[in-house]
């Protein structure tokens, strides 16, 4: 398997035309400036957009800055029992740069170092929901990783296995992590969807798609919503591969989906967010989308 890096989201964003149009109207101050992750609370009250200077959070119709550091977030996934991200800290902040693993058990005001501080920065990073399992794939080397790839950890990073990711051979895009088993993991990749049910020993591509640039374990533990770029619909398919569901997308020009998100309080309302910064939320299992930013912006900003 390839070691996935952030040059491969780049790579795969460089088919998209760049953000902005000459004469464009003037638009509102953004409020993401990146978009490393998306995920609702585990209240189902709010959703959750890591932004570079701290986490942006829309709730009650209304977008604001959670209470916490202005960390630089990446990897960014929120489990049942507290939030996992890697990145780089606030400058002003006396955490190492990069944090390596990071967990927070209030919501991003406080935040607790899991190691590799000063020698990791994690962009692709999952969590179980419910099993606290963290699977990373890193770039390089380091402390506790001899060999770049797919590595795995049970016990908040006090120690990590390596997954030989046999059948993986495209690079990946994105990770997502069954809710309640944590051998049960999918990748997204340049090359497909892939499912492990080995703790990511080996994988088996799931369906045709050409590729796939986002990817989420529905909170039934038995289906798998994903999106590819050029498609117009967000696929919900069992762990064989057999269509369940294919839900209308918005519009979407020259844009694709990187991050989706269910809620766990209330299952049918989902969220997405896309590569030019775009988030709509569906409170309808995707029958209905209300844009909420726009490339980055608060949607119903005047």
């Amino acid at each position: 398997m390839h070691a996935a890096c952030f040059r491969n989201l780049m790579a795969l964003a460089a088919t998209v035309t760049a953000l902005g149009m000459p004469g464009a109207p003037a638009r509102a101050e953004p409020i993401l400036h990146h978009v490393h992750g998306l995920a609702f609370t585990p209240d189902g009250k709010a959703l959750a957009v890591p932004a570079h200077t701290g986490l942006a959070v829309y709730r009650d119709g209304r977008w604001s800055l959670a209470p916490g550091p202005a960390h630089d977030y990446m990897g960014f996934s929120v489990a049942k029992g507290g939030i996992y991200s890697s990145g780089h800290p606030d400058p002003r902040s006396p955490l190492r740069n990069p944090f390596g693993l990071m967990k927070s058990p209030d919501g991003g005001k406080t935040w607790q170092s899991l190691g590799l501080g000063g020698e990791a920065d994690f962009h692709l990073l999952a969590a179980g929901y419910h099993t606290n399992a963290v699977y990373v794939v890193n770039e390089e080397p380091n402390s506790r990783m001899q060999r770049p790839g797919l590595h795995y950890t049970t016990d908040d990073g006090k120690t990590w296995k390596r997954s030989a990711a046999a059948g993986v051979s495209a690079q990946v895009i994105g990770i997502a992590l069954h809710p309640t088993e944590p051998g049960t993991l999918a990748l997204g990749t340049l090359g497909g969807l892939f499912l492990s049910r080995d703790f990511g020993a080996t994988f088996k591509r799931i369906g045709m798609a050409p590729r796939a640039t986002a990817v989420l374990f529905d909170f039934d533990g038995k289906h798998l919503y994903f999106a590819s770029d050029g498609n117009d619909a967000l696929l919900r398919v069992s762990f064989d591969g057999r269509l369940n569901a294919s839900l209308n997308l918005p519009r979407m020009e020259k844009d694709f989906v990187f991050y989706i998100a269910q809620n766990p309080a209330k299952p049918a309302e989902l969220a997405i967010a896309t590569r030019r910064k775009n988030v709509f939320l569906s409170p309808d299992a995707g029958k209905s989308w209300k844009q909420i930013a726009s490339e980055g912006s608060d949607a119903n900003a005047k």
